[in-house]
Formats: C-alpha cells, sequence, structure tokens
C-alpha cells in the first residue's frame, strides 16, 4: 500500500469515527430541534469553521511557491452538486433519526456500500471481484439489523435507506471532483449549499426557534464543527488517494462507532441479531482492505 493510500484510508477511518459518534449527537437534538433546521444550524458552523481553515490552507501554498485559483468552475460545480446531495441524504437521515435508534440509524445509513459500485457501473466504473463479496456480506449485516421478524421495515428505516441512496450519490459526486479542486474550498462550498437550502426549508416547512437552537447547542456544535467542519472534509481529502467503493466501505465503520457511541452514551446495548450484522460488516470491510493478488506470468 502506496503512502498517499495509506493517508487517504486513514482520513476515511478518522472521519468514520467522528460520523459514528455523531449520531448521539442528532438523537440527542432530534428531540426538540426539527430537521432542516437542525441541518442549517450544523451546516453554518460548518462553513464558519473552514473558511479560516481555507485561509490558512491558502497562505502556506502561496508561501510554498504554490499558486491556485480559488473559485475554478469544477470548484463551483462540484460544491455545488455535492451540497444538493448532501442535503438530501442529511435531511432524510435526520428524520430517520430518533432517541432510540441512533447506533441502527448508522448501519442502515451504510447500505451505501452496495449502492456506490452499483451507481459506479452507470459510469463504467470496474469493481474488483473480492469487492462484491464484500459488498454481499456488507448486505446481509444490514438485513439482520433492520429487518423485523414479521420482513418489514419500519418508516424511519425506509428514510434512512432512502438517505443512503443519497449518500452513495455524494461519494460518487465527490469522487469525480475530489481530484480536481481544493478539498477544504470544496467542503466549505458544499456546506454553504447545505446551509442555504436547509435554511429555506426550514423557514418554508418549520417554526425554527432560536432559544430551542441555544438550549441545544452542543450537540449542534458537535455535528457541526467535527461532523461537518472536519469529517467531510477528510472525506475529501482521503477519496483523492482511495477508489469509490474502498472508500464507501471504510467510512460505513460510522455504523460501527455509532453502536459504540450509543453503547457508552445511551446505554443503548444491540441485540444478538444486531450483533451478528455488525460482525459481519466489520469482517467484509477488513477483507475490502486485503491487498489484491497479481497473476502470475
Amino acid at each position: 500500500m502506496s503512502k498517499k493510500r495509506l493517508l487517504g484510508s486513514l482520513a476515511l477511518l478518522f472521519a468514520a469515527i467522528l460520523w459514528g459518534s455523531t449520531f448521539v449527537a442528532q438523537s440527542v437534538a432530534s428531540e426538540d430541534v426539527q430537521p432542516f433546521t437542525f441541518l442549517a444550524s450544523r451546516s453554518l458552523l460548518g462553513v464558519l469553521f473552514l473558511i479560516p481553515v481555507s485561509l490558512i490552507k491558502d497562505k502556506i501554498t502561496v508561501r510554498g511557491g504554490n499558486s491556485e485559483k480559488k473559485l475554478s468552475k469544477p470548484l463551483i460545480v462540484g460544491g455545488i452538486y455535492c451540497g444538493v446531495a448532501l442535503t438530501v441524504a442529511s435531511a432524510l437521515q435526520q428524520f430517520g433519526i430518533t432517541g432510540e435508534n441512533s447506533g441502527k440509524a448508522g448501519f442502515v445509513t451504510a447500505m451505501y456500500i452496495l449502492l456506490v459500485p452499483l451507481l459506479g457501473l452507470f459510469i463504467k466504473k470496474k469493481v474488483r471481484p473480492i469487492l462484491w463479496l464484500c459488498i454481499g456480506m456488507g448486505t446481509v449485516g444490514l438485513y439482520l439489523l433492520c429487518m423485523t421478524s414479521s420482513f418489514t421495515l419500519a418508516t424511519t428505516d425506509i428514510f434512512l435507506m432512502l438517505c443512503a441512496v443519497a449518500y452513495a450519490v455524494q461519494i460518487l459526486v465527490v469522487d469525480r471532483f475530489s481530484p480536481h479542486v481544493d478539498g477544504v474550498k470544496l467542503s466549505c462550498l458544499q456546506f454553504f449549499v447545505v446551509f442555504v437550502l436547509s435554511t429555506i426549508l426550514a423557514l418554508c416547512f418549520e417554526e425554527t426557534s432560536f432559544a430551542t437552537i441555544v438550549a441545544n447547542w452542543f450537540p449542534i456544535a458537535y455535528a457541526g464543527i467535527l461532523s461537518s467542519g472536519i469529517a467531510y472534509t477528510l472525506q475529501i481529502v482521503g477519496q483523492k488517494h482511495t477508489e469509490a467503493t474502498v472508500a464507501s466501505l471504510l467510512m460505513s465503520l460510522e455504523s460501527v462507532f455509532g453502536v459504540l457511541t450509543s453503547m457508552i452514551v445511551l446505554s443503548q446495548f444491540p441485540t444478538t441479531r444486531e450483533l451478528a450484522g455488525s460482525v459481519i460488516m466489520f469482517a467484509a470491510i477488513i477483507i475490502s482492505q486485503l491487498p489484491e493478488r497479481k497473476a502470475k506470468g
């Protein structure tokens, strides 16, 4: 494994840790803060965090003798596309998360591990054979976590699965634009778009209370700075050196960290069935990272 690929994988792993722990913050905030209001608030914090980071990075770049066009067409287009996809995904996720299912929500959302390579086929992206095995294992793991004994899905699970579709699209869009633009700027533009769209939706469909936002400042700040500001930037930077399917498997570890955080913070312990699903999914991710054997001759 090359150094760049290793660093990319570590960036995605750390992003998964932050995302997984954020499920608890989203769960806590969902009891008081409406979905679009929460999304607008956390996205604004993400933008405010990333602007100074981008400015500092620009100064370092200039001192290093490199010049970079600040607002190129690919950067603007990529920011808009990523922002729209992320708005849809994040809103559906927030609608699907409740105070009782934060750990499970992480696994249902991780259905994008199946959708990323499937959607990638439409844009002629090849998938290594071993990854199909991993995707199948991950799907089995998700089935054990989501399906009830009567083979039905809860409404919240449907929201989360639709969210997974949107996240798969966002991952592919990031895969398309991240190699050609500055990662911090792309992340900043992405969250500016999310902020604008979610603010409009919040004003149209929700009764926004500033007092409620202030009362829930900690989960909003946690999601805004750590998840939006840092984790999504790590995703964009990490995907520069990682193929989309492997990246999706790495990022799906957020589900494991989501369950662990729920156990520690909310005392939500998985059932035997859910634990089995977790183990299968974790094994799939480990197998996906094994080096591919080269043919002899």
